[in-house]
């Protein structure tokens, strides 16, 4: 609420009617400046405390029904000991949990859980008492929280969802695709070109007497090979008349350096190893009648030794 004091210059009296101090008139008087610092006091009014007991009890006698505990399933109680602060022997909380600060997440979900363990604690000799089970059976089916049908309308919504991604994956590949063929064709087109004017060069030669080679007329055949190949191919050319004459008549005097050297079928060959040849055995004889003097073993020479 706004008070305004009565002022000559604004032209508003205490006594006017509620419609001159409408929003229009202070509008006008604060485009002319007429409304100052000072001059408009907010009152708060106090709220009235409105304390109906008959319409409490009768809300309260509407929704009460007088059921059984096993139907409401309800309990109050204090929570659990904090058996790791007894442990500890750090000091225990006051049980209504006066001494917990709010403000501490930890504390007051510490109170919290204290309290659901006391709850369990009290609640299941009840259950049992009332013969409730409270353990789940094995061929046990919980209902879906959400009909078939809304679930075969999500199923609905996920599969549209993939059909839209494999096809957009698909139209991806087939862009790149067409972009690869269009790539490939490009080049073979280009390939054809360059061929085709190289075959219309060597008809245009061989019209004019510049060469008399019909290489042209074999139809589609590689191009001659640029760079290292070529140079390998130039340097492998045939010999020339003269030189398979000289070597026809006086032959091919063969590789000169390595010619000593073991191969795999000089390694494997062993046709010329003689036993009797081998490691001296078959050496030079002497002595009489061809004999030669067989030194004795060194366990004979020991033998002999000890004899002596």
């Amino acid at each position: 609420m706004v008070e305004i004091d009565e002022d000559p210059q604004l032209g508003l009296d205490s006594d006017e009617d509620d419609e001159e101090l409408s929003d229009d008139g202070l509008q006008e008087a604060f485009a002319k400046g007429l409304l100052k610092p000072g001059m408009n006091v907010p009152l708060d009014e106090p709220k009235k405390a409105v304390n109906n007991v008959e319409g409490l009890k009768k809300c309260l006698a509407e929704f009460k029904k007088s059921l059984p505990w096993a139907e409401r399933l309800d309990l109050t109680n204090l929570p659990a000991v904090d058996l790791i602060a007894k442990a500890e022997g750090k000091a225990q909380q006051s049980e209504g949990g006066e001494d917990i600060n709010a403000e501490d997440d930890f504390q007051r979900e510490m109170y919290f859980y204290r309290q659901a363990q006391a709850t369990v604690l009290l609640a299941l000799p009840k259950l049992h008492k009332f013969k409730i089970p409270t353990k789940r059976p094995d061929d046990y089916f919980a209902e879906m929280a959400k009909s078939d049908q809304h679930m075969q309308k999500v199923r609905k919504t996920l599969l549209i969802k993939q059909a839209a991604m494999e096809k957009s994956e698909k139209a991806k590949k087939l862009r790149e695709q067409r972009k690869y063929g269009k790539k490939v064709q490009t080049q073979v087109i280009q390939n054809r070109q360059k061929q085709k004017k190289a075959m219309l060069t060597a008809v245009k030669k061989y019209q004019k007497g510049m060469t008399d080679k019909l290489e042209f007329l074999e139809g589609d055949q590689d191009p001659k090979p640029k760079g290292p190949a070529a140079k390998k191919q130039i340097n492998k050319k045939s010999p020339n008349a003269k030189k398979k004459y000289k070597d026809q008549r006086f032959g091919f005097g063969g590789k000169k350096k390595g010619t000593k050297w073991n191969t795999k079928d000089s390694h494997d060959d062993v046709s010329g190893f003689k036993a009797k040849m081998a490691h001296g055995k078959g050496g030079k004889r002497s002595g009489k009648g061809g004999k030669t003097n067989k030194r004795p073993g060194k366990e004979s020479r020991r033998k002999m030794k000890a004899r002596k």
